[in-house]
């Protein structure tokens, strides 16, 4: 019986799953696949074949991999600054590392057009419209991840190796070499392969810093859908970068079956800097000027018109924008950035209890203790289905919804929840993976001396998993509100005209000419950066050391 209520358990969130992700991408690939009613697999070679399909594929690969080895570079040193070393501020300067990571992929664009472009701190350097500054957008994105992977793990690594190895003549920087870097190896592949999906998938930033000249494969699909409307084209691509996402998160999932540090939490109090951790602490504080200049950009942007300090781009976030040319048109731009700030607070609190309650109940079936090889091998099976939002293309998943969600009794085109469940489905990954290491180091001892005592599966999860739990659960609440402000790719498409999120807003007024426009856009970019981190530096407050990666 108890087996029974098991598997029903982990069917509801496959359930919700099959429809609200296999059957959108699915839908989607089906517009590459078969043509005219019937399976043309060619189509796709032969998109595939196209010389600029092969100039988008090398474009993303190229950037995708030099973003990646930039993030880890200098994501490394801060992970082992902010994890392992005691100074004052630990906590503010770890928190304000992480912001970037949750910024709206199009404010992380606004903030480095506005540091590398003409008028921009940085222009004499002449990056703007570069495939480098594309590639400085993402490493701004996504050096978080690496700081906060790796450092996790760091923050529980066994430090007597290390001091062993030490106590044996070896030099700081062979210890590092030959124990250190070694057992942090899990850790530091599984953060690149995650940074790499992010950076291959990577859509707001791309679009932003590089228009129609640069396009990566997720752009490209953008493009190929919405302005040329050749949807096999686009299927086809989307096809191909569903096969890299499936082959990385296989990769990572492999990772992730070694020992890990963080599940054993054996925790050491951070220790005071030493000179030989000088050029860990300079490559740290070059990270964080690195992190906080397109930000002060943006805010200095936001106060300053011709050379003066004003608030009227923030006054202007009651209007509908400058209205330039003659008529905007009645699309989505016509919102206050106001009203739009409310839309995205209320979609986020519905895709955070969302999120949540599917999440904590995939955790909750993946750690639970199987017996049979089927068992575990369905176990190891649901928890990648349930990362494939980290790769698969928010464009693919957004206009997935459009053309299979259209028909009773699946019509949710103009269902107020339809956006907070594509967001919520964004999150999920980020949810899971945090409870899941917690969830996974309760001794089931407990729950089954729980049981011996008469209490009931409901209560046993009361007195034993919720007080372990709850922290973790307010940190995924934390960054999954946090994501869901920031989604863009998805929501895009989907969004209602009527009631439009913050961050679509902010990418109508980019394109809309006008200096009060962009002016406007950088004032309703400062205000979501800062609710943003605000959401980051409680969720800091509530975090469990040890835990917490992807």
């Amino acid at each position: 019986m108890r087996r029974v209520a098991f598997v029903a358990l982990a069917l509801v969130p496959v359930a919700v799953f099959a429809v609200f992700f296999v059957l959108p991408v699915a839908g989607m690939l089906e517009r590459g696949l078969w043509v005219d009613g019937r399976f043309e697999p060619g189509a796709v070679v032969d998109v595939l074949a196209r010389p600029r399909t092969g100039r988008v594929v090398w474009f993303t690969v190229w950037t995708s991999a030099t973003a990646t080895a930039v993030s880890v570079a200098l994501g490394l040193p801060a992970a082992y600054v902010l994890h392992r070393l005691s100074f004052p501020g630990r906590g503010l300067v770890r928190a304000l590392m992480l912001v970037p990571f949750v910024l709206p992929t199009v404010v992380v664009g606004v903030a480095m057009r506005e540091l590398l472009g003409e008028s921009g701190p940085l222009g004499f350097l002449g990056l703007d419209g570069t495939p480098a500054a594309i590639i400085a957008g993402l490493v701004f994105f996504n050096v978080a991840v690496v700081i906060r992977t790796a450092g996790v793990a760091w923050e529980g690594l066994d430090r007597r190796p290390a001091d062993a190895a030490a106590a044996l003549g070896a030099t700081p920087r062979q210890v590092l070499w030959t124990v250190t870097l070694p057992a942090l190896r899990p850790a530091i592949v599984s953060a690149a392969s995650v940074v790499f999906l992010f950076c291959a998938t990577a859509f707001g930033v791309v679009l932003t810093l590089g228009g129609v000249r640069y396009a990566s494969v997720e752009t490209e699909i953008y493009l190929l859908t919405t302005q040329l409307l050749d949807l096999p084209a686009a299927a086809a691509l989307s096809l191909v970068q569903l096969l890299a996402v499936v082959a990385l998160l296989v990769l990572a999932g492999r990772l992730r079956a070694v020992p890990d540090p963080t599940v054993r939490r054996a925790l050491a109090a951070p220790a005071r800097p030493r000179a030989s951790d000088l050029p860990a602490v300079l490559v740290t504080a070059v990270t964080l000027v690195a992190v906080a200049a397109p930000i002060a950009g943006l805010v200095l942007g936001s106060v300053r018109d011709d050379g003066r300090w004003t608030l009227a781009f923030y006054r202007a976030m009651t209007g509908t924008g400058e209205d330039v040319g003659g008529g905007l048109g009645d699309g989505l731009f016509r919102v206050p950035v106001t009203e739009a700030l409310t839309n995205s607070l209320r979609i986020a609190v519905d895709a955070t209890w969302m999120s949540l309650l599917l999440g904590l109940v995939v955790a909750f079936v993946v750690t639970r203790r199987v017996r049979t090889r089927t068992g575990r091998t369905a176990r190891g099976a649901l928890d990648a289905l349930f990362m494939l939002p980290l790769g698969v293309s928010a464009v693919t998943l957004g206009f997935g919804f459009l053309i299979t969600l259209d028909e009773p009794p699946l019509d949710l085109r103009s269902s107020p929840l339809l956006v907070p469940v594509v967001q919520a489905l964004v999150a999920l990954p980020i949810v899971v993976r945090t409870l899941v290491p917690v969830l996974g180091g309760i001794d089931d001892r407990q729950r089954q001396a729980a049981a011996s005592l008469g209490a009931g599966p409901l209560r046993a999860v009361l007195t034993v998993d919720l007080p372990v739990v709850w922290r973790p659960l307010l940190a995924a609440a934390g960054f999954c509100f946090a994501v869901s402000l920031g989604e863009f790719g998805a929501t895009s498409f989907i969004v209602r005209p009527e009631v439009p999120t913050l961050p679509v807003v902010i990418f109508r007024l980019i394109g809309q000419p006008g200096e009060l426009n962009y002016g406007t856009a950088m004032a309703a970019s400062v205000v979501l950066a800062a609710v943003t981190a605000l959401v980051v530096l409680l969720v800091e407050r509530v975090r469990v050391p040890g835990v917490g990666t992807w």
